[in-house]
């Protein structure tokens, strides 16, 4: 700065003059305190400082105005001429010490010029002290700007990183934002593939079990193509095609089941072809079994025109007594022809009947390494599928529409390999290999218990049961069949089956056939029998009539009221058993003559007056007085149907109210 240049100037001329003596130090700021002391210090006079006041003194005054000499006046100019200083000391003897001035007045000038000095350097210390305030503030001053300046480049560099802070947190955020977006969408895209692969194998799954279905039907029908050889020596058509055509079509199913292995799982055209496949083996069943009935009718036809022939023959060798007219048939009660009715079911119904069993049969065998397994994990799944299995059934009540749907998907979930809630526990028919055919057996064995039971005390459960039960047979085909082999082995009279005694056979056998339950060699008591086979029957006949309100309307339902139909025109062809008959006809007519009579109409009327006038006799003969409450039963029942010309809507029927609660 301009003033700093002019200080040190100033300062450098006094160190430089002659008049200067006072002392200088370079470290002077860090020490102000001496240098302040040496300003106010009292000022001493060189040796020269008399020799100055005697002779330079007196002259300056005479020439001066009396009026214009003062003591600081005549000293400045003194100290300003530096001409009268003399140059050694030796210069005192050119003046002579004779002086007019008295020693008095020298004292006294000298005081003076010493109050003058005092004065001067009195001014010249406030001055000096003055200089170092002001130099004191400029430094301060100086420092302080300087130190703004630098708070103020700081405060600058802090803005510039907080706003690089900011902008860097920014796009951390930005960024973060973007990987967020990223990993979530990398967890819906995985969760997504989880879910096709999910999804993927559980159709693949039940594609496999489809496939096992169809192979085990192309088997069985294989098997009844393999048992015309029977009937080889009537066709006229080549049998061998037939068998050959059959195993080239079982040969491709299980081509394609070994390459569905192979591959994970099938796919669905790996479907299609073996569902074609079947239909081919079907038609190809159908049109053999079409050549044995036209075979079998042309054999008849030929065996009754040479019967004829024989007998016209025969007729002409007797001669005329042989053309007398044969005894009329006996004429039963009523007045009506007493013909005989069959005692043994018919050989397509007996051979329903035993594919039934034999695919029961298999079905054990296929879960029989779960069953017998020794290992306790085994065990512990085997137990929990069990329980997972049969503890919804047993659930099943009129309570609510929502809960017997809540039920029911429960048990569709398990079937179709889906983890459901059992015990506390997560079970899944995916746990064991063999867990769907153990699931699917212990599930039918459960509906067919239950009708064995709660149905026989509860005649209205049969209806929840039943309606259950026919929603899974549709969707589950096989579980129906279980469902129907269970319900035959336990309740013989279902089917309709009479069995025969064979010879050999123990007694305790034949009763257990029969369907009585056999404990100690003790046969159960005869009402006791009656209930658990009425309950089985009522079980029945609730399914064949109801479907699942929530399934595919447009599917026809898998074991409908033709069948119905074919039970009760199948036993009424069948000579009546006592007690039996009369009460199964019954308890059959009860829960499903409604839906027959709404289905068949003026046919099922003229059944009701055929087993009126022509039925209820046979029953009648071979019932003892002791057991004609069923006969009488079933009696009053058609009777007051056929009076009113309806059969009332069997008690606990499901209305559509029942599936808005």
């Amino acid at each position: 700065m301009p003033s700093e240049g002019r200080c040190w100037e100033t300062l450098k001329a006094l160190r430089s003059s002659d008049k200067g003596r006072l002392c200088y130090y370079r470290d002077w700021l860090l020490r102000r305190e001496d240098v302040l002391e040496e300003c106010m210090s009292l000022p001493k006079l060189s040796s020269y400082s008399g020799w100055v006041v005697e002779h330079v003194l007196p002259h300056m005054q005479e020439n001066q105005p009396l009026s214009e000499t003062s003591p600081s006046s005549t000293s400045a100019s003194a100290l300003d001429q530096p001409s009268f200083v003399p140059k050694s000391p030796d210069a005192s003897s050119a003046f002579s010490p004779a002086s007019p001035a008295t020693p008095n007045g020298t004292k006294e000038g000298l005081r003076l010029w010493q109050e003058e000095q005092e004065r001067k350097v009195q001014a010249l210390s406030e001055m000096a002290s003055e200089q170092l305030k002001r130099f004191d503030e400029w430094k301060e001053l100086k420092q302080h700007k300087e130190f703004q300046d630098l708070r103020e480049v700081m405060e600058k560099s802090s803005r510039e990183a907080l706003g690089h802070q900011e902008k860097l947190k920014a796009e951390h955020r930005h960024r973060a934002k973007i990987l967020n977006l990223k990993l979530r969408e990398a967890e819906q895209q995985r969760v997504k593939q989880a879910e096709q692969e999910r999804l993927r194998k559980e159709e693949g799954q039940i594609r496999l079990r489809a496939l096992y279905a169809l192979q085990e039907e192309m088997l069985q029908l294989s098997q009844q193509l393999d048992a015309s050889e029977q009937h080889k020596a009537l066709l006229k058509v080549d049998l061998a095609a037939f068998q050959t055509r059959g195993n080239q079509l079982c040969s491709l199913i299980s081509g394609i089941i070994r390459a569905s292995s192979e591959s994970s799982y099938p796919t669905a055209e790996s479907q299609a072809e073996a569902e074609r496949a079947l239909r081919e083996m079907r038609d190809l069943l159908m049109n053999l079994g079409q050549e044995i009935t036209r075979a079998c009718e042309d054999k008849r036809r030929q065996d009754e025109e040479e019967a004829q022939v024989k007998l016209q023959e025969a007729q002409m060798q007797q001669g005329p007594e042989a053309h007398k007219e044969p005894p009329a048939p006996s004429q039963g009660p009523g007045g009506k022809q007493n013909e005989d009715l069959q005692v043994k079911v018919q050989d397509i119904t007996m051979q329903w009947y035993q594919q039934l069993q034999d695919a029961s049969m298999q079905c054990v065998l296929t879960f029989e390494g779960l069953t017998n397994s020794k290992d306790s994990q085994a065990k512990k799944i085997k137990m929990d599928l069990q329980k997972a299995a049969t503890i919804p059934v047993s659930q099943i009540s009129t309570i609510a529409g929502s809960k017997l749907k809540e039920i029911f998907d429960k048990i569709h979930s398990l079937l179709s390999g889906k983890p459901v809630q059992s015990g506390g526990r997560s079970v899944s028919v995916t746990l064991n290999p063999q867990g769907l055919d153990f699931v699917q057996y212990k599930l039918a064995e459960k509906f067919v218990k239950q009708g064995e039971e709660e149905v026989a005390s509860h005649h209205e459960a049969a209806f929840p049961i039943a309606v259950v039960a026919s929603g899974i047979w549709e969707l589950h085909p096989r579980v129906g069949d279980l469902i129907l082999a269970h319900l035959h082995k336990k309740c013989p009279y279902s089917v309709p089956f009479y069995p025969t005694f064979k010879e050999g056979m123990a007694l305790e056998d034949y009763q257990r056939m029969l369907g009585y339950q056999v404990k100690d060699s003790k046969v159960e008591q005869q009402d006791n029998f009656l209930k658990r086979m009425s309950g089985m029957i009522r079980l029945y006949a609730a399914i064949i009539q109801l479907r699942w309100p929530y399934g595919n309307r447009q599917e026809i339902h898998p074991h409908g009221l033709n069948h119905g139909w074919r039970w009760l025109a199948q036993i009424l062809n069948m000579e009546p058993l006592s007690d039996v008959t009369a009460t199964l006809l019954f308890d059959f007519l009860e829960v499903c003559g409604n839906a027959l009579m709404k289905q068949y109409q003026v046919q099922f009327w003229k059944m009701l007056i055929l087993i009126k006038e022509d039925y209820f006799p046979r029953i009648e003969a071979i019932t003892s007085s002791g057991q004609m409450g069923s006969f009488i039963r079933l009696k009053q029942f058609l009777e007051k149907c056929l009076q009113h010309k309806d059969i009332p809507v069997p008690k606990g029927f499901l209305t559509s109210s029942f599936w808005r609660s």
